[in-house]
């Protein structure tokens, strides 16, 4: 008789087992992983273009070498950090710590904060030494690539304020997906950035 059950049952009235499974068990959610690699290759598409056009610009005679502010390599210290902590975060969801996540999630954005103020201060003190986006190339793209990274971070920060809004409304299971997909995000930008960083540096 279980055996005929199984065999005519209708699949959407099993949505919360698997392998025997009751009750709170959830699945991942495909849908927000296949999202964020859809956003994720549009945005390394974006990039890709932009170091084509950098390495294409480069070969005009207007082209001017820019100092990179050293205050890049402790921004990149930071991200690093930054990072870290998110995988921290994600590591300690999976073995259901909601409580320690949430205080390393606080501090991934903490640190991803001091990360853009420090890109900030790079590009403050581009200014005060006259090193204006409109008077080279070499500039102009200095601020493109740090602006658009910087941009991608601070919507990474806003998802990371709803995440910490599910964790306080108990919301775990839910989280517990969400914390993973912020922490692949967190290590691609950080990927990024060390790309760009390196190629400022080489030129």
């Amino acid at each position: 008789m279980s055996f005929f059950r199984k065999v005519t049952s209708k699949p959407w009235e099993h949505a919360g087992e698997l392998e025997g499974i009751h009750g709170d068990f959830q699945p991942v959610s495909t849908a927000s992983r296949t999202g964020l690699v859809m956003f994720l290759a549009v945005v390394s598409s974006m990039f890709l273009l932009f170091i084509v056009s950098y390495y294409t610009r480069m070969q005009s005679a207007d082209w001017e070498v820019l100092k990179d502010p050293r205050i890049l390599w402790f921004n990149t210290l930071v991200l690093v950090l930054a990072s870290v902590a998110m995988q921290m975060a994600s590591n300690l969801s999976k073995r259901d710590k909601p409580g320690r996540a949430s205080l390393y999630l606080v501090g991934g954005t903490v640190l991803t904060l001091v990360f853009i103020a420090g890109q900030v201060a790079a590009w403050e003190q581009l200014l005060v030494a006259g090193y204006y986006a409109a008077s080279n190339p070499a500039n102009a793209f200095f601020y493109l690539f740090t602006g658009l990274h910087a941009l991608h971070l601070v919507g990474g920060i806003w998802f990371l304020v709803r995440l910490g809004i599910k964790l306080r409304q108990h919301d775990y299971v839910q989280a517990k997906q969400n914390v993973a997909l912020c922490a692949t995000y967190w290590h691609y930008l950080l990927l990024v950035w060390l790309v760009l960083f390196a190629l400022l540096l080489r030129t």
